[in-house]
């Protein structure tokens, strides 16, 4: 038997979601979350990233579960698109086990669908792995801490967690299980890095409720909107009881706000909240007698407070003067989604408030001081910080190095990471990388198409099309069609210089090239590159077609 035990992240060590964690003894797997990330301008056309399941998928055998630590998209998101490759049991408690059913029906797998529900502070065992579930707090009903004993030792792989004395929905985290647990030894903590270089403590969401409250009394006779993650069911908890505190109704506005709604009340939770109020009866409401909670914190194009933004929405509206408030973090990478969201708003003298000017957002992650705490009374032999960038990561390392622990290791997706009562090591790296869903497929982020995408963006594109007869002679004047390089009023004038500059390439042909398309295509291709290049600074995608008549 192996004294050693594999700890294994294909995604969310040097990026915010998309995570998946593996744990391995002889030979035998266990994955933990299996999330989904959204894509930056640099991959163009495409919303959504996965993490690329290739070495456990070749492995699904040996696969003996995966465990969802919560609900939120980034840990359970590929379930819809990736699931089906591996098709092993999925195990979670019960409201984040209603999300799953509700997504998986969404993507007409549910009667595919394996699920089994492990009931709050419960235990399961895997082969040579007993996990246990921990109850923390964080901004979503049942996020769990797992406690993986292993022959080698215990595992700690927190998820995503705070400290919260009054966490609104849900439970508080369960300290005195976390102090036991460090009494009986751990191994390694597996630690959510997100916060780790914000100062002090994330906050309280309890705090925060009466902060939106006292800011909704501040604006009677407008329509008020709140944005933040669907998921967060303790922001929707909280607006609704503020706006309830200040003699408003509630509405939501975004299918997927509707769907956390329907598990969250399906599981008991928001049960002394009334009915939410769906968007057509919202248009019916007096403006100062509503608020309403949109889809779209981070500015999605598609999603409801992109349209109302614009004006765009089916059946909400906006006037001046009505406020959007903006309670959530910007995830790195959608800062200038937010802001276009945000500059609409501001054109149609909409007031927006963030938390750089008011109290309306407290984060789900363990800040500085949280992340002391759990350290302190878990005492583990070695630290891996995950979930997060680098920057994230070397925070969180530098808090283990500063309470002494004997090692801290910082993890990079595809390390295969042996764990034995000596400490860690890294034994090699393994195939990971990052899947987009590009329509209806699923492709590497490396894939021509995408490849192409991004030159095309960069770039820009000039389409030539050139007809000669049998003796190599232009019948007619090319045809020259440029995309994202000349400016309107530049195009005209730039498409004829080219037009003359491939004409002249083409007749400088001699006998032997100007019968072959090859040559032709590549003579017109050169000339309108070297052109762009010599004004614009860059060389443009260019595709040249060549007819014979």
């Amino acid at each position: 038997m192996e004294n050693k035990v594999t700890f294994l992240p294909l995604g969310g060590c040097g990026e915010f979601g998309v995570n998946l964690n593996l744990f391995g003894y002889n030979d035998e797997w266990l994955m933990v979350d299996f999330g989904m990330g959204f894509a930056g301008d640099d991959l163009p056309g495409i919303e959504i990233i996965l993490p690329d399941p290739k070495f456990i998928e070749e492995r699904k055998d040996k696969l003996l579960g995966i465990v969802i630590t919560h609900a939120h998209e980034d840990h359970i998101g590929a379930l819809p698109h990736l699931w089906t490759r591996l098709r092993t049991p999925i195990y979670a408690t019960p409201f984040t086990a209603e999300v799953i059913r509700l997504k998986m029906k969404e993507a007409g797998l549910l009667e595919q669908l394996i699920l089994h529900e492990i009931p709050l502070g419960g235990a399961r065992k895997f082969g040579p792995f007993e996990v246990q579930f921990i109850n923390v707090a964080h901004s979503i009903p049942e996020p769990n801490l797992l406690v993986i004993k292993t022959p080698v030792g215990n595992i700690v792989h927190t998820g995503d967690w705070k400290l919260d004395a009054n966490p609104v929905e849900g439970s508080t985290t369960d300290v005195a299980a976390l102090k036991k647990i460090g009494q009986e030894g751990v191994l390694a903590l597996i630690g959510d890095s997100t916060n780790a270089a914000t100062p002090g403590r994330s906050g309280s969401e309890g705090d925060l409720r009466e902060s939106l409250k006292k800011i909704f009394l501040r604006y009677p006779g407008r329509r008020i909107v709140v944005t933040s993650f669907a998921s967060n069911i303790a922001r929707l908890k909280s607006v609704a009881t503020a706006a309830h505190g200040a003699g408003r109704v509630m509405a939501l506005a975004g299918r997927s706000l509707w769907r956390m709604n329907e598990a969250a009340r399906k599981t008991g939770y928001l049960k002394d909240l009334p009915p939410f109020l769906s968007e057509r009866e919202a248009t019916m409401a007096d403006p100062g007698q509503i608020v309403i909670m949109a889809t779209g914190s981070q500015g999605e194009p598609r999603a409801a407070m992109a349209r109302l933004a614009t004006g765009e929405h089916p059946q909400l509206d906006l006037s001046p003067n009505d406020v959007v408030i903006f309670s959530a973090r910007a995830i790195p990478g959608n800062e200038k989604d937010i802001a276009r969201v945000q500059t609409n708003l501001r054109a149609r003298n909409i007031n927006v408030v963030t938390d750089h000017e008011e109290f309306v957002h407290v984060s789900g992650h363990p800040a500085y001081d949280d992340v002391v705490d759990l350290i302190q009374w878990l005492k583990p032999k070695v630290l891996l910080p995950v979930h997060g960038e680098v920057y994230q990561l070397q925070a969180h390392a530098k808090i283990g190095e500063v309470l002494q622990v004997p090692q801290v290791l910082i993890p990079r997706d595809g390390d295969l990471i042996e764990l034995t009562p000596a400490g860690a090591r890294v034994a090699g790296e393994v195939h990971h990388g990052i899947l987009c869903v590009d329509g209806k497929k699923i492709v590497s982020v490396a894939d021509r198409a995408i490849h192409s995408r991004k030159k095309l963006a960069e770039l820009g594109t000039v389409l030539v099309s050139l007809a000669l007869d049998q003796d190599g002679s232009l019948i007619s004047d090319p045809a020259i069609s440029t995309h994202g390089i000349y400016t309107e009023e530049q195009q005209v004038a730039g498409e004829a210089e080219l037009m003359e500059l491939v004409i002249a390439a083409v007749e400088d042909l001699d006998d032997r090239h100007i019968f072959k398309n090859d040559a032709v295509e590549q003579a017109a291709r050169i000339a309108v590159r070297r052109a762009v290049n010599n004004s614009h600074g860059r060389k443009p995608v260019a595709e040249v077609h060549v007819i014979r008549v």
